[in-house]
């Protein structure tokens, strides 16, 4: 795992290698611009995190109460980019939903793990999907499944 000790995340954008750097930003933005109301952007366990904040979640993560509930993450592995999106880990019906419509659109399924989905060729990045990835889990859904684990 390649951390950084970014405190900004323009400052993470700028340590991740520059031939990453364009579909970091292209999975931040796509992401930016469809994910539902009510999630935050931040910096979180040192990666560019979409976390549902105390204003909304005061009891936030059961793991440590002081931060926000997270939701997903973006992230520079050493081979690869990531995306973790809980939502993934804790709905089998979204996640089957997600790897179907990954088959369909690149002809072959996603490199994941429970949470983690690696982008190695960052051309076959498929944004839209990821987009429509990001607009299944309202925040009081996701809050309804956090609490329901």
């Amino acid at each position: 795992m390649m951390q950084f000790e970014a405190n900004t995340i323009e400052q993470y954008i700028s340590e991740v290698p520059l031939e990453r750097r364009e579909a970091l930003r292209n999975l931040r933005n796509v992401i930016l611009e469809n994910i539902p109301e009510g999630f935050e952007e931040t910096m979180n366990y040192k990666m560019i995190g979409y976390v549902v904040p105390h204003a909304i979640f005061p009891e936030g993560y059961h793991c440590d109460p002081k931060l926000p509930l997270p939701f997903a993450h973006l992230a520079n592995q050493k081979n690869y980019l990531a995306l973790y999106h809980s939502g993934i880990y804790a709905n089998p019906e979204l996640k089957n939903w997600f790897i179907d419509n990954y088959k369909s659109l690149t002809g072959r399924k996603p490199d994941m793990g429970k949470s983690c989905i690696r982008f190695k060729n960052l051309q076959r990045i498929p944004y839209e999907l990821i987009g429509e990835l990001m607009t299944r889990i309202s925040v009081q859904e996701w809050i309804t499944q956090y609490k329901n684990r």
